[in-house]
This record gives C-alpha cells, sequence and structure tokens, in this order.
C-alpha cells in the first residue's frame, strides 16, 4: 500500500513546478523554499546563468548534507561511548548487557 501522493505547486527561481511526493505539502515547500534560496545565494555572487547556478547550490545543499551526516555520526559514536562508560557504574543487574543475574 502506497502512502496518498500530494500534488505541490513551487516557485524555484521565478519557474513554476508541480511537484509530486508523498511527503507533506508543508514539507514540499519548505523544501523547494530552501532550494531557491540557495540558488538565490550563489546568483547574489554573480553567477547569472540559473542552470550554473541551480549546479553550485547542489553542491552547497550536498555539502552540508555530508557535514551534517558526519556531525550525526560522531554525536552517536560520542554516546555509545558514554553509554558504555555509563553502563560499567551500572550494578551488574542493571547494566542490560546480559552480564548480570
Amino acid at each position: 500500500m502506497t502512502a496518498n501522493k500530494h500534488v505541490v505547486r513551487v516557485s524555484i527561481v521565478g519557474e513554476e513546478y508541480a511537484i509530486r511526493s508523498e511527503a507533506s505539502p508543508e514539507h514540499t515547500r519548505a523544501v523547494a523554499e530552501h532550494v531557491d534560496r540557495a540558488i538565490r545565494k550563489v546568483m547574489a555572487g554573480g553567477i547569472v546563468e540559473t542552470r550554473k547556478a541551480a549546479i553550485l547550490a547542489a553542491l552547497q545543499i550536498t555539502d552540508d548534507l555530508f557535514q551534517s551526516e558526519s556531525s550525526a555520526s560522531a554525536v552517536a559514536g560520542g554516546l555509545r561511548a558514554l553509554s558504555t562508560e555509563v553502563r560499567r557504574w551500572l550494578p551488574p543487574g542493571k547494566r542490560g548487557d546480559g552480564t548480570g543475574s
């Protein structure tokens, strides 16, 4: 069973698009607005061709994504290490690692 698809009309750098997505209309609009802002920011830097600006904006958005994923991975690793450390301080029956009876 597939989720309901919504069709949302958005404008990105003056071009209208009908986006069909399972995401909520609000989410789709927010994503389109983010892309629009990213492209306009690149264009404000002197790039006049929309296609080139879109590619540079896509690179920047992807770089942001990769950095966020790296940060999330580092936080998750830190939480695992902290959990291991805290678990050592718990009585064996409370550790949840199968060592206590």
